[in-house]
């Protein structure tokens, strides 16, 4: 019992300091970087959630957890965002970095009314992402797989609108 408490405590931490480090990479570092392929257990049942499921799609891949204040903030605009632009080709995916159950995880995204698929991330995709330094992480892909806009930090409503419209062509 005490090993996977100090395995999870471990994991935990690193995946913060993997979290933090996204953030110091300058902007050129994503600039027309091509979307990792993933492959991670979905909150929601035992699916996984494929990048490849994705293709020709624009997506909005957000890095949150359940304990983040900002993140907290950023989820409702997510949710109309998702909610207004998925009959146009778009869709948001949360990954979720938190070391909680994915029980846990799952019982926010409900309480929340998450309406978007919602994965549990590992430190090799948020190393493929160039690691994750802090959240809420955006990172806005077009059709052909591109990062086109990375996010550090809370993002509002209106610029994810502005810059989803511009790549799907409203």
């Amino acid at each position: 019992m005490q090993k996977t408490h100090v395995l999870k405590s471990l994991v935990s931490r690193s995946l913060l300091l993997l979290a933090a480090s996204l953030f110091l990479h300058p902007a050129s570092v994503w600039a027309n970087k091509i979307l990792p392929e993933f492959q991670l257990q979905s909150v929601s049942n035992t699916e996984l959630i494929q990048s490849q499921s994705y293709r020709g799609k624009v997506m909005l891949v957000n890095f949150w957890a359940t304990w983040c204040p900002p993140c907290r903030k950023e989820i409702p605009s997510l949710i109309e965002i998702q909610k207004n632009y998925k009959d146009q080709g778009f869709t948001v995916i949360g990954i979720s970095v938190d070391q909680s159950e994915v029980e846990v995880i799952k019982k926010f995204t409900d309480k929340m009314g998450i309406n978007y698929p919602v994965a549990v991330g590992t430190m090799e995709v948020a190393k493929e992402f160039g690691s994750t330094s802090g959240i809420p992480a955006s990172f806005l892909i077009d059709r052909k797989g591109t990062i086109n806009k990375r996010y550090a930090g809370y993002v509002t409503k209106e610029q994810l609108k502005k810059d989803i419209e511009e790549i799907i062509g409203l």
